[in-house]
């Protein structure tokens, strides 16, 4: 197992609900990119502490874990709080005594398209984006350093790239490829090593709202393998990079996207 005797915390380890049948023959998002990480951690040998805003969406992750032989604790916690994100940190201690991995999944995209953005929305995406995960890292860093080392893999976007009509996403999501490089530098002497996925269009169920004829199209002329991701394909890019086959990488942003940034 890859990370037999690791200990991994998961934030945004939960997945909203979307419909189980099929949208088009072949797409069925059936969770996210977090929730399927959490599952592989578990299944390459982690012990888990799944971490949500809902406790429900937490539980249901475990739940499956746990069904798959594996070992994982559920937490409720808002980390763009700093204190709840401090928090998380602590029960993952608490409970495994140590900390090897951390994936900071939490994301939104939310606000009016462009300029139109409001203040509100604004500041609740990069809170949540980009906030989330300094804080959780505040915290995660100095029990990693107290373990001789760790892995931290962040969520981007591609829309860190390239013109993106919700300007709070973009942007937020340019930021943590910013941050994952400054921290890579950080806490590179520490053995603590930081990477990012930065994934494509994914079918997860927090986009299954707009999987419709526009991004269909959007695929076609945008994407070489002509196709949705899978928020699976998500899992294993974070697990090769939080695993020690990854142990000279550091500081890199690594895009599952199907070839959009080729082109």
């Amino acid at each position: 197992m890859r990370l037999d005797g690791k200990v991994a915390l998961v934030a945004g380890a939960g997945s909203v609900k979307g419909q189980s049948e099929a949208i088009r023959p072949g797409i069925t998002p059936r969770m996210g990119n977090g929730r399927a990480t959490a599952i592989l951690f578990a299944r390459e040998g982690a012990k888990v502490v799944a971490v949500d805003r809902g406790l429900d969406a937490a539980e249901e992750t475990v739940k499956i874990i746990k069904a798959g032989g594996g070992e994982a604790t559920a937490l409720q916690a808002d980390v763009t709080k700093e204190s709840e994100a401090k928090r998380a940190v602590e029960v993952t201690i608490s409970k495994y005594k140590r900390l090897d991995i951390l994936f900071n999944n939490v994301g939104i995209a939310l606000g009016r398209v462009g300029l139109e953005v409001s203040e509100e929305d604004w500041d609740a995406v990069m809170n949540t984006n980009l906030k989330s995960i300094l804080f959780t890292c505040k915290y995660a860093v100095p029990e990693m350093k107290k373990g001789g080392g760790g892995a931290i893999v962040n969520n981007a976007s591609m829309a860190a790239f390239y013109g993106h009509f919700i300007y709070s996403y973009a942007t937020s999501k340019a930021g943590v490829v910013a941050l994952t490089r400054s921290l890579a530098i950080g806490f590179a002497k520490y053995n603590i090593r930081v990477n990012c996925v930065a994934p494509g269009l994914i079918a997860t169920p927090m986009v299954e709202p707009v999987m419709d004829e526009r991004r269909d199209c959007q695929i076609e002329q945008r994407v070489p393998l002509k196709r949705h991701g899978k928020a699976e394909e998500i899992a294993y890019t974070v697990l090769f990079l939080a695993s020690d086959e990854a142990s000279y990488i550091t500081g890199q942003t690594i895009c599952v996207d199907g070839g959009m940034s080729i082109l």
